[in-house]
């Protein structure tokens, strides 16, 4: 069967004007919100949601690139495979997990924006591409895992699994143990000549999904999976650069970035420059589970040439892609 689509022309029209080239990072909240149960109805009615914003985007005459978190669709699937375990199934490694993860989310967000489009008489293609985000074997990250996946497990079934499968695993909040794998930073893209070429095309491309898929690459060139797991907006930046966007935007659960956050001296921030933010930084206002890495991202794009970066709610999406309210970054 056929998509029926709507007259080329249309489709035209929708993108003419566009002039900049946004990276649109999406929080988790894009996706799930706090408490729900996380059944398929609840995400993608999360997604159409999201999916509107983002088409509002588009039809300003932005032309996007769209990147994603993964971490409770690829825990939960982590979760499966550890009850399947006990049933005899064979689980797959974390990494493939993640391409999983890739794939599921992008259906839901490549489905919900091409619809939105449609009913806006915009005919545009809307793909996901799975991503390989290329580390480096000798990071130090590799020798000290940070980043907590899977369920909860007793002191005794965590230090079994350490002495039986050489696995790192750590105590989270009083809550229980769990294995805890490297968070190593991504270098590039494997699959970037092809991003750029849909992008060209003025295709939509969600890509990086969960930061990538951490892969390594011998003297052949030859490229395999590791276990670890990339921060999704340190992704998202290295995308943004590897792309040559104009704008990151990577959107949250709050309207701007606040330093001395939860103090009565809490201040949030608005137009703030490079040198500003770097020094935020590095006085510690950003928590390493929270901003940090967002506040991180930023900082690197704008160093690396990016126009500006904002941080700011999905609801702000429009405003905040052109730098009128969120925390926007510049030189």
């Amino acid at each position: 069967m056929e998509l029926e689509h709507k007259d080329p022309e249309k489709s035209k029209q929708c993108c003419r004007s566009r002039q900049e080239t946004i990276v649109v990072a999406l929080g988790g909240n894009a996706i799930l919100q706090p408490g729900q149960s996380g059944t398929f109805e609840e995400q993608m009615e999360n997604v159409r949601k999201t999916a509107a914003q983002l088409a509002e985007l588009i039809l300003s005459g932005k032309r996007l690139v769209v990147t994603h978190g993964n971490g409770p669709q690829v825990g939960r699937i982590f979760q499966q495979q550890e009850i399947g375990a006990r049933e005899g199934i064979p689980g797959m490694p974390l990494y493939v997990c993640g391409a999983m993860s890739q794939g599921q989310i992008g259906y839901m967000i490549q489905q919900a924006l091409y619809n939105e489009l449609l009913k806006a008489g915009c005919q545009k293609t809307v793909v996901t591409l799975i991503c390989q985000s290329l580390v480096d074997p000798s990071s130090p990250a590799f020798e000290n895992p940070t980043k907590p996946i899977g369920s909860f497990y007793s002191e005794a079934e965590a230090k079994k699994a350490m002495a039986e499968k050489g696995e790192a695993w750590k105590e989270d909040s009083g809550r229980g143990w769990r294995k805890v794998v490297p968070s190593p930073e991504p270098l590039a893209c494997a699959e970037i000549a092809a991003i750029r070429s849909l992008i060209d095309e003025d295709v939509v491309v969600i890509i990086s999904g969960g930061g990538g898929i951490p892969v390594i690459q011998d003297s052949s060139g030859t490229l395999s999976g590791i276990e670890a797991v990339i921060d999704k907006d340190l992704g998202a930046q290295m995308m943004a650069r590897e792309t040559g966007a104009d704008v990151l935007l990577i959107l949250t659960d709050v309207a701007n970035v606040s330093i001395h956050y939860r103090t009565p001296e809490e201040k949030k921030l608005e137009q703030v420059s490079l040198d500003e933010m770097k020094a935020y930084y590095r006085q510690g206002h950003f928590r390493a589970g929270s901003m940090g890495p967002k506040v991180l991202a930023a900082i690197r794009f704008v160093e690396s040439g990016g126009m500006r970066a904002v941080i700011t709610s999905l609801e702000n999406a429009l405003a905040g892609a052109e730098g009128k309210i969120g925390t926007v970054i510049k030189r």
